[in-house]
């Protein structure tokens, strides 16, 4: 794990979850860390164990200014993935109080009409600690989501898959048709759409 990533005080980090998955929504957030955050176990989500994800979002929540948004799967449908991810970013962005000096975004395209000046970070969240906290924040709020999302509409593992094309999720989608939270945009719900969900029978 990395010891302590860098970041600047007053420059938002953002960064999202979720765009890849077939269910569920795209969640984006923005951080702001002071000066003196103690960035240790702060990296990239996916460089965590659930337990230390779920540690260091409790520290990033008590102790940093941010702003998270989700992007329900009919938003995406309507804007495509990428357009509706960075429309919340735009969002999350105007949400900080007191507002970023800049911006730095994990990836590389920029928000529409930013509140304030922005950067594109390719694999930022592996090199700069405010966008591995953004990362940490939409990952832990779209798991948690999901996990809540496989209780309403149980079958799809979405406990476990989280909404994304695993075996299991495509079985299921296969034997049951998809559910009310499935990106009717993506393949291969896009070819299934007619089909009835059993579990709204």
């Amino acid at each position: 794990m990395n010891p302590g990533l860098p970041f600047t005080p007053g420059v938002a980090g953002v960064d999202e979850a979720g765009r890849g998955p077939l269910a569920g929504p795209v969640v984006v957030a923005a951080v702001v860390l002071s000066e003196g955050f103690d960035t240790s176990g702060v990296n990239d989500s996916k460089q965590l164990t659930l337990l230390q994800r779920e540690a260091v979002y409790e520290r990033i929540k008590s102790s940093a200014t941010f702003h998270v948004e989700v992007v329900d799967p009919a938003d995406i449908d309507r804007h495509n993935i990428l357009r509706a991810t960075l429309l919340a970013m735009s969002r999350c962005l105007a949400a900080l109080d007191p507002a970023p000096i800049s911006a730095r975004i994990d990836g590389n395209a920029f928000p529409p009409e930013p509140c304030c000046p922005c950067e594109t970070w390719v694999k930022g969240d592996g090199r700069d600690a405010a966008i591995a906290a953004a990362s940490i924040l939409a990952k832990v709020t779209r798991d948690r989501l999901m996990v809540l999302a496989a209780s309403e509409f149980p079958g799809y593992g979405f406990e476990s898959n989280y909404g994304y094309a695993a075996p299991d999720h495509l079985a299921a989608l296969r034997e049951l048709g998809p559910c009310r939270i499935h990106r009717r945009s993506f393949e291969p719900v896009k070819t299934m759409v007619n089909q009835p969900c059993l579990l709204d029978v």
